[in-house]
């Protein structure tokens, strides 16, 4: 029968309205795929670090400034979109969803795989927990593309995109990284922040401008290969003051603290003509839909508007009832011929047209939750619909 469609929630490969924030001043939204990254870089201070694959350009551009919800103010409708496995291959997703995101004007979450900017040819630099040197089951992408993902990289961040991790090789099942240990995370995490920070060196790279950031301050949060490894990932964060982590699901609540970091996992939403919900991200569709990546053509159709109507119904949901925020996660892949990207697309459109949504990325939203009072976040995280009595009466305190 394949996956249990209740319970399907990592991904088993990774394939290669507004946005100013109600309850947040900002200087500016993303920009998209407009100026370029070198001039933008050159007009920034620099400070290169290491063999200068990347440098401290001070505060990235674009960020909003939250403040707190004034008495008895309804809370924003907060929706991340996020990506898995960010990288830059001959589909060009990475630099697709730069465009959308500019369309929309839509700041994303981008969780890099660091082996992504690793040349094949220097995958013996990986040593992974518990598996052979080398080894990884995502496979090494071609250095042509390696240098693209470098670019989109750099252009995603000057634009106001965050720069999360999605690790390494992707380790998933009874063998992966479900039996990593804290120190296990701890190496995965500090190699893949080291093939990011040496890809001058590893590439031999000489007339790209480096990456504008330090990605040992810039990562704050990543996502797990599957949603596995979810409790020792986690003690691993705490330890490197990560601010969160999205592995994992949550139901609509408004997000809580583990090990000292925000749980920002994605949802469950109502899965449509079904009486049970699933994970929002697209694997999860997939699994319950096809089984495979390429299921016959005929049902495309009918599979994106489910896909489609499914984000829209958790993203409803929350509106209409306690606001708590939407978290989407998907890959960049073409599965069943690009359903899955086209339904992410439709929804956004749809959900921009809310005046109440603000997209934000994962970074933002930790910023506006730490800037709340913290009755006013223990009051929202009571909450499973609607305030009975209103949204003015319930916050009234804050």
């Amino acid at each position: 029968m394949g996956p249990d469609r209740r319970t399907v929630v990592g991904a088993g490969l990774a394939a290669g309205g507004g946005a100013l924030l109600t309850g947040c001043t900002t200087e500016s939204t993303p920009t998209g795929s407009g100026s370029s990254s070198s001039s933008s870089t050159s007009r920034r201070s620099e400070r290169r670090i290491g063999d200068g694959s990347t440098a401290d350009t001070g505060p990235q551009p674009h960020q909003p400034k939250p403040r707190r919800l004034r008495p008895g103010e309804v809370p924003p409708q907060f929706v991340v979109i996020s990506w898995d496995g960010a990288g830059e291959a001959s589909d060009q997703l990475f630099s697709h969803w730069r465009r959308v995101a500019k369309m929309h004007e839509v700041p994303m979450t981008f969780f890099l795989t660091g082996i992504y900017l690793l040349p094949g040819r220097e995958r013996r630099r990986y040593r992974p927990p518990q598996k052979p040197v080398g080894a990884s089951d995502l496979g090494w992408l071609p250095e042509r593309y390696v240098h693209a993902t470098i670019r989109q990289t750099r252009k995603a961040w000057l634009e106001g995109h965050e720069i999360g991790t999605h690790f390494n090789g992707h380790f998933c099942g009874p063998k992966g990284v479900e039996r990593w240990s804290v120190e296990d995370w701890l190496s995965e995490i500090e190699q893949a922040e080291e093939f990011v920070s040496t890809w001058r060196t590893t590439t031999g790279l000489t007339d790209e401008p480096p990456l504008p950031f330090d990605v040992r301050k810039e990562v704050v949060g990543g996502r797990t290969p599957c949603l596995e490894g979810v409790a020792n990932v986690r003690k691993a964060a705490a330890q490197l003051d990560w601010r969160y982590d999205s592995s994992g699901t949550r139901p609509a609540t408004w997000p809580t603290k583990v090990e000292g970091l925000w749980d920002l996992s994605m949802q469950q939403v109502p899965f449509p003509g079904e009486d049970f919900e699933v994970t929002a991200m697209d694997y999860n569709f997939m699994a319950n839909q096809s089984e495979v990546t390429d299921g016959p053509e005929s049902m495309h159709d009918t599979w994106r508007t489910q896909t489609r109507d499914a984000y829209l119904a958790g993203f409803r949901r929350s509106l209409d009832g306690n606001r708590s925020p939407l978290v989407i996660g998907n890959h960049f892949e073409q599965w069943n011929g690009g359903i899955y990207m086209d339904a992410v697309e439709q929804a956004i459109e749809t959900m921009a047209e809310e005046p109440a949504t603000r997209f934000v990325t994962m970074r933002q939203l930790c910023d506006w939750l730490d800037a709340q009072d913290e009755e006013v976040i223990s009051r929202l995280q009571q909450l499973t619909g609607a305030p009975e009595d209103g949204w003015a009466s319930y916050l009234r305190a804050g």
